[in-house]
């Protein structure tokens, strides 16, 4: 049971109206907090329990959380209420003048294996009609974040002044802030894929990877290592701590063909994030935060992190096919 009378989380330099949706979000993240802590002893939360709207299978916290977050927005600033578990905008409060897309449970998959998983949430200014609020350039976000639950408990979020860190305190109960203007690292050598769908990618994904394992031999000259955790939050909780790419491209799989992860609940806020924190994320090549989703589930290709990693990822795409399909061929890119 949420205790309302603790002192989740004090953020007394944002707007009233985030700070608020900010605090209730903490409040909700550490009861999640304590109850994936005990998976297994009160209920099975990794017990599978149908789909959702795009067809992924759904996991009984991936419901549950979704009515804890709206229940706890109900009298808040949120007016339209979007989440990935929802097929259609749901109306938290008629009088709010903000609009909150989450993802109440990224990663769900990962429950029963103990592996950190997540909520990522984005805010807007809300419009008159429900998806005005959400159909719109990312970069017209005014806040984002995500809570990590992990061997820690973080509460990572940006209201457009940096990125700020908070961490949970299982004895106080409460987040307390611990990093300040977090900036990712503007090198680093880790970059984040799963290799399994190599033959699946378009070329250019593929020369950017045998590049990089071509290592101090390849075009890129230097030595790389390869991380794949499969959670989103823990992958974007790393490279915002040590810096590197994370890649999601398209591929041709059917269902793949505009990559696979949500532009409003997964990449638009990420992309926020990251770009507060001095990085960059795209599609592969556009800006995430210059594109507008069509429809309120719709997918891109994600790719994010060191600016000096995700910069030359586009390069990949506009240099002759005869280049790309030559395995660590001479790219004329330059070294990163």
């Amino acid at each position: 049971m949420l205790m309302a009378d603790r002192p989740f989380i004090q953020i007394p330099d944002a707007p009233p109206a985030l700070a608020q949706v900010f605090e209730r979000i903490a409040r909700v993240g550490a009861e999640l907090a304590r109850m994936i802590q005990s998976n297994g002893i009160e209920t099975d939360l990794a017990a599978a329990c149908g789909t959702n709207s795009d067809g992924d299978g759904q996991k009984a916290l991936d419901l549950i959380a979704d009515e804890m977050f709206f229940d706890a927005l109900r009298d808040s600033a949120v007016r339209h209420y979007a989440s990935e578990e929802r097929e259609e905008i749901a109306e938290a409060n008629p009088e709010g003048n903000l609009a909150l897309a989450i993802d109440p449970l990224d990663g769900s998959s990962n429950i029963a294996v103990n592996v950190s998983i997540g909520t990522i949430f984005s805010v807007f200014e809300a419009a008159e009609g429900p998806s005005e609020s959400f159909l719109r350039p990312a970069r017209e976000q005014v806040a984002a974040g995500y809570i990590i639950y992990g061997p820690q408990c973080a509460f990572v979020l940006s209201w457009g002044t940096g990125v700020k860190v908070y961490v949970l305190d299982p004895t106080t109960h409460g987040f307390h802030l611990i990093r300040e203007d977090v900036r990712i690292a503007p090198v680093s050598s880790e970059y984040a894929i799963n290799t399994s769908n190599y033959r699946h990618w378009p070329a250019p994904v593929r020369a950017y990877i045998d590049d990089c394992v071509a290592g101090a031999e390849g075009p890129r000259g230097r030595n790389f290592n390869m991380r794949w955790i499969a959670s989103l939050v823990a992958e974007t909780h790393r490279i915002l701590m040590r810096g590197g790419i994370f890649l999601y491209p398209a591929d041709i799989r059917p269902g793949y063909a505009r990559g696979r992860l949500r532009h409003v609940y997964e990449c638009a806020p990420i992309a926020f994030l990251v770009e507060q924190a001095g990085g960059g994320a795209t599609d592969g090549s556009e800006p995430i935060l210059s594109l507008t989703p069509d429809t309120l589930h719709s997918r891109t290709p994600f790719v994010f992190g060191s600016a000096d990693k995700v910069a030359p990822v586009a390069s990949y795409f506009d240099i002759p096919p005869e280049e790309t399909s030559a395995l660590f061929g001479k790219r004329g890119l330059f070294r990163s």
